[in-house]
């Protein structure tokens, strides 16, 4: 019903590998350079071109990239590499930008803008700029179409290279990461109708300003113009890269046509099979996902633990949260053991944690799972939906930050839900019989106050479901993890889905976020 493929696979963006600063005599080489007069640029003057664009009908004009361009094959665009030495502003600050050719997925160029004491100036393309593979043709107008993209380099890990770790490229896609992190889950300015019968609809950011920063600035300011037929916008970033790298984002929406849905600070993720269901795959590894569970932060301060599934069906999940405090989808499971994927290096991918600010209003969160049988395919996707419904011409207002961020113990504070299994309600040595359809869950919790209580503490397992019947809940202490295990028998109704909830708690008092789980049979 609903499927993408990843917009930006790994071995895309790492077509350009980190390299070694140059020495100081190493010939100069082309750089990109700027065409046309320059143009007075601030943000309120790209809240007010939004604005005039939505009140026009929409036109996607952004030139088309040749036939041959658009006919390369995944290795072909690869083979195609943005000259080290000719990235902008290299040498001269802490930021360097190198731009993505157009081909391949990515056949319509972006407009790029560097803006300096307010007076914005477009990059042009040319073919100096990159060496090309053997597939690539030259088509005689190359000098006047333009970039697919653009990749931000920072000495993030050290200072004698120049590190990406941040990326725009693809319909409103952009991706992150920290200190010792490799791309995994992505971003997007917006979605719109998201797993709706009707399909569809992606926004693109067809037009960057970047601020010229301080040779020694340590942040940049990305400014955006979106798109699409129902809705524009005038998108803000402010991107400081670190061991969490953060990006503070300010968007101002136009509505053209009214939607049934508008998925606010979206991320998209993958998950193909991990520890809480049945291993159906023929794969050597253990576990293969981006991400393996979505927190939420409610603002009465409960926070929400829901691992992922691929589930056979298409499955939509809504958590409803007025002013959330925040949500996102984290990889938990950070042991190269849990994964053992020396390429993908999973154990490796970010977490993406959205922090709303400002008054959001009354709303949810929702998840989509989307059944998938390959990992190159985004199938997880989460987002923010208002209660107020859009209409054309309405203005929207929103403002968060993100962070890309690895093992975080503190998020959230209390004890988390590091693993999740599943399996026949059967124990050894239990007398009872065994309700027929009964499984069994484990819960590992660590973290917060549990490595400090004792065995001998009347911690309970907490645990409810909508609909079958909870046996046996117990909650023990696991000396190998230093953690607590919860574990109980559910015995379904039927072939009826249930809301399954489980918490730890001591002498009234919750020790850990609350574990969600949809069973679906």
């Amino acid at each position: 019903m609903v499927q993408r493929r990843v917009l930006l696979h790994a071995g895309i963006t790492a077509a350009l590998l980190p390299s070694a600063l140059p020495a100081l005599t190493r010939p100069a080489a082309a750089q990109p350079v700027s065409g046309g007069d320059p143009a007075a640029f601030s943000r309120e003057w790209l809240v007010e071109e939004a604005r005039r664009l939505a009140g026009e009908p929409f036109a996607d004009d952004r030139p088309v990239a040749p036939d041959a361009w658009r006919d390369l094959t995944y290795d072909g665009y690869r083979s195609i590499r943005y000259r080290a030495e000719a990235a902008l502003w290299r040498d001269e600050r802490l930021f360097a930008l190198e731009f993505f050719h157009l081909g391949f997925q990515y056949d319509r160029a972006v407009a790029i803008h560097i803006v300096r004491d307010g007076q914005a100036e477009r990059l042009m393309f040319s073919p100096e700029l990159y060496d090309y593979g053997v597939e690539v043709e030259q088509p005689e107008n190359a000098a006047e179409l333009g970039f697919a993209g653009f990749r931000v380099q920072y000495p993030l890990n050290g200072v004698e290279k120049l590190d990406e770790f941040a990326v725009f490229l693809g319909a409103s896609y952009f991706r992150v990461i920290g200190r010792g992190q490799v791309y995994g889950k992505s971003a997007r300015g917006l979605a719109i109708d998201t797993a709706l019968p009707g399909g569809e609809e992606f926004p693109v950011f067809q037009a960057f300003w970047i601020e010229e920063p301080a040779p020694d600035a340590t942040a940049l300011v990305i400014h955006a113009l979106l798109n699409s037929p129902s809705a524009t916008g005038a998108y803000r970033f402010l991107v400081e890269p670190r061991t969490s790298t953060q990006v503070a984002v300010d968007a101002t929406i136009f509505m053209r046509e009214a939607v049934d849905k508008l998925g606010i600070a979206p991320i998209t993720s993958m998950f193909l099979f991990g520890e809480n269901g049945p291993h159906t795959f023929d794969d050597f590894r253990p576990e293969v996902h981006d991400s393996d569970g979505l927190l939420v932060n409610f603002a009465s301060g409960e926070w929400l633990w829901r691992p992922l599934v691929n589930r056979q069906n298409l499955n939509v999940n809504s958590f409803y949260a007025t002013n959330p405090a925040g949500f996102g989808l984290l990889q938990r499971d950070r042991a190269y053991a849990s994964y053992h994927d020396l390429e993908a290096e999973y154990h490796r991918r970010p977490s993406i944690w959205i922090q709303p600010r400002g008054d959001w209003g009354s709303g949810r969160i929702e998840l989509v799972e989307i059944p998938s049988d390959s990992e190159i395919h985004d199938n997880i996707v989460c987002y923010w939906v208002s209660d107020t419904p859009t209409e054309p011409g309405q203005s929207i207002s929103v403002s968060y930050l993100l962070q890309a961020f690895g093992h975080v113990v503190g998020v959230p504070p209390g004890g988390q839900a590091v693993d999740t299994r599943i399996g026949t309600a059967h124990r050894p040595g239990a007398t009872e019989d065994t309700p027929n359809g009964a499984r069994l869950f484990v819960i590992e919790f660590a973290h917060g106050d549990l490595p400090y209580l004792a065995a001998d503490q009347p911690i309970e397992a907490v645990v409810s479901a909508s609909s079958g019947r909870i046996d046996t809940a117990v909650a023990q202490k696991n000396v190998d993890t230093d953690g607590w295990r919860a574990f109980f028998d559910f015995v379904p109704e039927g072939r009826n889905p249930s809301e399954l909830r489980c918490f730890l708690r001591l002498r009234g008092h919750a020790l850990t976020e609350t574990w969600n789980y949809l069973w679906t049979g």
